[in-house]
């Protein structure tokens, strides 16, 4: 990708701000990298070379051209957003007078929520004795992941050192670097428990807490691997690591109606980032309606 020479180190230096100062997460660093680097190549493809003559007709066309490139919605907001949030940085350390990209909008995403298991289905899920090593490892990761409501990042991120009051409860480290405490229950306790038998087994110096075959911490892609096939095998169709988070939500919801404590276990900093899972449990009581109300339509 060929990029805008003039507006590159500009980037670096935004990418190194939202980084060490602003403590935003590896994986959302990159993601703004990626987003701006996209920028300046469609930037130096119009031949412009210096910012002033970045109109909001050519951020409206940036925008128009991630759209004819197939991008979603949410991706595309994303973009956006990246930009808005690099020419804020340049106003505010006066490389720019104003932002091109202040009234621009995005397409809307569709109002979908999010998928998730019910009971039965993560019952289905877990319903199985370990036969080796890597199962004893995958029951550990699914039982913790749905017990607290990690995401798979948090998850393969953990260390030894992590656990408290006896596995009681956990530190974990969030988007943005954010730290939570969350409870465990004695399903994942004794899952984990079982796994550390095994992990002793494993030649390793390192804390990680779940490792490989190599002895070494494992991936988010493992884990997406592993938790697909095994579902496949539970007779489940094939699932993605952030429907347990969702099914965690969504369970804690129905049965404690608590949503600032749910908002506090997801490690969420906005409440309306949780209140997703209110429409979920609104689904839920007008399922049970129709099926129990002698009026409702069938």
């Amino acid at each position: 990708m060929n990029e805008s020479t003039f507006i590159l180190k500009d980037i670096n230096q935004y990418l190194v701000f939202i980084s060490q100062v602003k403590n935003l997460s590896e994986n959302t660093t990159k993601s703004y990298e990626r987003d701006l680097r996209k920028l300046s190549a469609f930037i130096k493809e119009l031949k412009i070379s210096n910012y002033s003559d970045i109109s909001p007709e050519i951020c409206s066309a940036w925008i128009g051209n991630l759209y004819n490139q197939n991008n979603n919605p949410k991706s595309i907001q994303r973009h956006l957003s990246s930009a808005k949030g690099f020419f804020r940085f340049l106003k505010k350390n006066n490389l720019v007078n104003s932002s091109p990209f202040e009234l621009i909008t995005a397409p809307k995403s569709p109002n979908t929520l999010p998928e998730v298991l019910s009971p039965e289905n993560v019952e289905q899920l877990l319903n199985f004795k370990p036969a080796n090593l890597v199962e004893i490892r995958d029951l550990a990761i699914v039982e913790l992941m749905y017990s607290s409501g990690l995401r798979v990042s948090e998850t393969v991120n953990i260390n030894l050192s992590d656990f408290e009051d006896n596995m009681s409860f956990l530190r974990v480290f969030g988007k943005g670097s954010k730290t939570r405490l969350v409870p465990l229950g004695r399903f994942a306790i004794n899952a984990i428990k079982n796994w550390l038998v095994e992990r002793k087994k494993i030649a390793t110096k390192t804390e990680a807490l779940f490792l490989n075959s190599k002895g070494t911490r494992l991936g988010v892609r493992s884990v997406q691997i592993r938790l697909k096939k095994l579902a496949v095998k539970q007779g489940l169709p094939p699932i993605h690591p952030h429907m347990l988070r969702h099914s965690f939500a969504t369970h804690m919801l129905e049965s404690s109606g608590d949503l600032r404590t749910i908002q506090e276990l997801l490690g969420h900093s906005s409440l309306s980032t949780t209140q997703i899972y209110t429409k979920l449990d609104y689904q839920h009581l007008a399922k049970i309606y129709d099926q129990a109300h002698p009026r409702a339509k069938k």
